[in-house]
């Protein structure tokens, strides 16, 4: 009765299926690895959060290249702050406002994008604090270059002169005549009047829409994974459903053949019906 499993055609049903599943079953358990990893990465995020608001603030040479174990750290640098520039529609407790950024041109030669603190409304250059004079150490939380379209960062050109969409070192390499680097700092206490902004966690380190998209595919997948099997299983049901029927001559009726053996029924009614008549006629004697 399963003969028909040694068929050409069944015999590629058969690979594809063990083909399929295995894929799926991989693809899936990627997927929720890559889940089970964004929710390391978080974990890891808070606890590194809560630890950088007691450690003591470590120089910034110490930190670079910014990755997620050194993001959100506190650092200190010391130089003399030089071309100052506005970040517009940054959002703080619920309100509009914007950043001041102002380079921070340490003794290395390098310049270190400083947000000294944030002001509400508009970007204004006549209301942002100018920044102190002379030699200054800053302490602030290491940051890495943002994003532009990533977390609510603008990716808004045209801007006017002295304004920035994203605080990045792409973004602000036209802006400053100075070499960057490829980090920046939120001060720990805001100057003059403006409000200090609160560090970020690093990129993917959080549960955000990726995260949970990843946890979708791993249903998805495991979904076709069951299909395929549930798809075999029923072809197999009727394959053998039709062979058993094959075995006790119950086989269906082929397009038509309904049709035809009605119509010769009506033709053979009608046949014998008129038979009737010519007999009842031929009986009926004549006056």
């Amino acid at each position: 009765m399963y003969r028909f499993l040694l068929t050409p055609r069944w015999w590629g049903i058969n690979v594809f299926v063990l083909l399929a599943i295995p894929f799926c079953v991989f693809m899936g358990s990627w997927q929720l690895s890559r889940f089970e990893a964004r929710v390391d990465d978080h974990r890891s995020a808070k606890e590194l959060a809560e630890s950088a608001r007691t450690e003591a603030a470590r120089p910034l040479a110490e930190l670079l290249p910014v990755d997620k174990a050194t993001s959100g750290r506190r650092t200190t640098a010391t130089g003399h702050y030089g071309k100052q520039l506005l970040v517009p529609d940054r959002q703080l407790d619920g309100r509009d406002g914007y950043y001041v950024l102002t380079l921070l041109r340490t003794d290395g030669g390098k310049a270190l994008p400083v947000v000294r603190g944030w002001l509400p409304g508009s970007a204004d250059s006549a209301k942002a604090p100018q920044p102190p004079a002379g030699q200054v150490t800053v302490t602030g939380t290491l940051q890495a270059s943002e994003t532009p379209g990533d977390n609510g960062v603008s990716a808004q050109g045209g801007l006017p002169a002295g304004q920035t969409s994203a605080i990045s070192t792409a973004s602000l390499v036209n802006l400053v005549p100075y070499d960057l680097y490829d980090a920046w700092v939120t001060l720990d206490t805001a100057d003059s009047g403006m409000t200090a902004v609160p560090a970020t966690a690093a990129a993917d380190t959080g549960l955000d829409l990726k995260a949970f998209q990843n946890l979708g595919y791993t249903g998805e997948w495991f979904v076709f994974a069951g299909f395929v099997v549930f798809m075999w299983f029923r072809l197999l049901r009727r394959e053998v459903e039709f062979a058993r029927d094959a075995e006790l001559g119950i086989l269906p009726e082929e397009p038509g053949e309904s049709e035809a053996t009605g119509e010769s029924e009506e033709t053979g009614a009608g046949s014998a019906d008129r038979h009737e008549r010519v007999q009842e006629d031929a009986s009926t004697p004549v006056r």
